[in-house]
């Protein structure tokens, strides 16, 4: 059985550096410029339509155009994409595994260091006579963990008030983090927190609701931290509300969320109102000025900016509103290692708000410390065969590193002291050195050509060309966020069941996630009727209320994102047009596995 056109061009090597364009030096302002292209909200939606001319729906796999026509077209309509080619040098430098591996859509976040960073040379390293049938370079095991944790036993509000020794190495990750971040440190206290989870729920622990016994929240899907924090809540007596979100654009619904927001029966105002300036689920995006009305009616910020872009903290609205708290959170390498580090950041004037010292210790601080290293193990690398994600893939970087090894070179290569206490976290660097204008429109154009693409797959055979895909949230908009909220459903308009999406999509070397899209309003009983008939609304298993909601699909897109990624997500979801597709997939798992596999 021979692949389809769009199977083989998606096997492909990485497309990085096919299409060559001039490097362009990270800009000196971060103010946005407005390209003639998207120079309105109808024109950016006219170029992203046209990125798949001549092509409007595609029927079958075999349809799909190449990646290499696809790419012409795309650049075609986003001429200024090739200002960020910046972004595929460094990821063909510095995350060469992501050349032939996984197409990554699972990760939201910020990642600290690059997988170059763990590709570390013994000091032995040697290249073999020329005469050989092969040359072979010695490795050390790509597993450096950079840091280790270690959990400390404090309260919130002493941490924040008179933090603790901390190693060299903590102290210069703070500072590096909070640089990126572009927070203040005469402003804000960063603290470390084992992961998003903890965060939320330190902050629930310690807030001091007091008579303001509000949690307020703003969120179109379920989430763990979440859940948690509001479970904590619940258990000290605080009322729970959320912002609920119109069907079908799930908007958030203004008059309500602004009247929970006012309150004018409540004497007392505020509590804690729990706010993302962004879905990470469905990419919609919220305004800056619902934090202002919050603060205005006695409402303590925390601000979730774990899904934002790298180098959003830059903008004015972040300078303008300052929150009381920001949760974040970073993974040690995108793509290779997710996992890493929560940061919690606290506003100094807003230390009062937190629970005395005296209360219980907040479990999940932590503190960085100098990473263990046992006796490294080396890996003998046929330089002649190398897979890209075993080493070096070209003979410019084998010869730099057959040279002489050192102290030096070692620590060049890894960014450490041989102490462990300096670590370059060259995964910020990157996101510094191009910056908020090109890492914004190079995420928008990727994501509204990847929204188009999946509206275009239509069943065949059918008189009204029924969708393959159904985007929730936002569509082609040039002010969506970098996530796509979608579901299947196949030539009868039966939804097929996102965690078997999940699964064939890893089978394919496609890493995306599911989520819950939660807190829907429907304007009338039939317009509820129609969904759960159509969408099969689910039950939560994590809400006790048993919510109604919807599970999707999502996928999110970053800054090392390119267009093979999304172009190869677009190619393996066109597969479900076949209508056997998915007992094809089946029956080829058997025979490759010689077993019997649910599906």
């Amino acid at each position: 059985m021979h692949p389809s056109r769009a199977e083989a061009a998606a096997s492909q090597p990485c497309f990085n550096g096919c299409f060559p364009s001039p490097l362009l030096a990270s800009e000196r302002s971060h103010k946005p410029k407005i390209s003639n292209v998207t120079s309105s909200h109808d024109d950016f939606a006219a170029a992203t339509s046209s990125s798949l001319h001549p092509h409007t729906q595609f029927t079958n796999p075999e349809s799909l155009p190449s990646l290499h026509d696809s790419y012409i077209n795309f650049t075609k309509a986003f001429p200024q994409f090739s200002a960020t080619s910046q972004v595929d040098q460094i990821r063909a430098q510095e995350y060469y595994h992501l050349n032939h591996s996984n197409a990554c859509f699972d990760y939201t976040g910020y990642g600290l260091f690059s997988y170059t960073q763990q590709q570390r040379p013994c000091p032995t390293t040697s290249i073999a006579s020329s005469s050989s049938s092969s040359s072979s370079l010695s490795y050390f095991a790509s597993d450096a963990s950079f840091f280790d944790i270690s959990y400390k036993s404090v309260n919130l509000q002493s941490q924040v008030l008179y933090g603790g020794h901390e190693s060299e190495l903590e102290a210069r990750i703070r500072k590096r983090i909070m640089s990126f971040m572009n927070v203040s440190e005469a402003e804000y206290t960063l603290v470390f927190i084992a992961n998003e989870v903890s965060a939320f729920k330190i902050v629930a622990d310690s807030f001091q609701f007091q008579s303001n016994r509000r949690l307020l929240t703003v969120y179109d899907h379920s989430s763990e931290a979440l859940d948690v924090m509001i479970e904590s809540c619940k258990k000290q007596g605080v009322r729970v509300l959320s912002s609920e979100f119109s069907w079908p654009n799930l908007g958030i619904q203004r008059r309500k969320l602004k009247k929970m927001v006012m309150n004018k029966r409540e004497k007392r105002k505020g509590g804690l109102f729990v706010f993302p300036l962004h879905s990470r689920v469905t990419g919609a995006q919220y305004s800056y000025g619902w934090m202002s009305t919050a603060q205005e009616n006695g409402w303590c910020i925390l601000l979730d900016v774990c899904s934002l872009k790298p180098k959003e903290m830059d903008t004015l609205g972040m300078l303008l509103f300052k929150p009381d708290f920001m949760v974040c959170s970073f993974y040690k390498v995108f793509g290779k290692n997710p996992s890493g580090v929560g940061c919690l950041f606290v506003k100094r004037s807003s230390v009062s708000a937190l629970k005395d010292p005296s209360n219980a210790t907040s479990i999940g601080i932590i503190s960085l410390v100098p990473a263990f290293k046992p006796e490294a193990e080396q890996v003998v690398i046929d330089t002649e065969t190398a897979h890209p994600q075993e080493g070096p893939s070209s003979t410019s970087e084998i010869e730099e590193l057959s040279t002489p090894s050192d102290s030096s070179m070692d620590r060049n290569r890894l960014g450490t002291k041989n102490d462990g206490s300096e670590i370059h976290c060259r995964g910020l660097d990157h996101a510094d050195s191009v910056g908020l204008l090109l890492i914004s429109n190079r995420t928008k154009y990727l994501v509204n050509w990847l929204v188009n693409a999946l509206m275009s797959l239509k069943h065949p055979h059918h008189e009204n060309r029924l969708s393959l895909i159904r985007v929730y949230g936002p569509k082609i908009s040039s002010f969506r966020g970098p996530a796509v909220a979608f579901n299947i459903f196949d030539w009868k308009g039966e939804k097929i069941d996102p965690a078997l999406v999940q699964k064939l999509a890893d089978r394919n070397n496609i890493s995306i996630n599911r989520s819950f899209l939660r807190n829907i309003r429907f304007s009338d009983k039939n317009e509820e009727e129609r969904a759960c008939e159509v969408e099969g609304l689910g039950l939560s298993k994590k809400s006790r209320s048993h919510e109604s909601g919807i599970y999707v699909v999502t996928a999110a897109l970053g800054l090392l994102t390119n267009f093979e990624d999304i172009y190869r997500l677009w190619a393996f979801l066109s597969r479900f047009l076949d209508a056997d597709f998915v007992e094809k997939e089946k029956w080829r798992y058997i025979a490759l596995n010689q077993k019997t596999v649910e599906v």
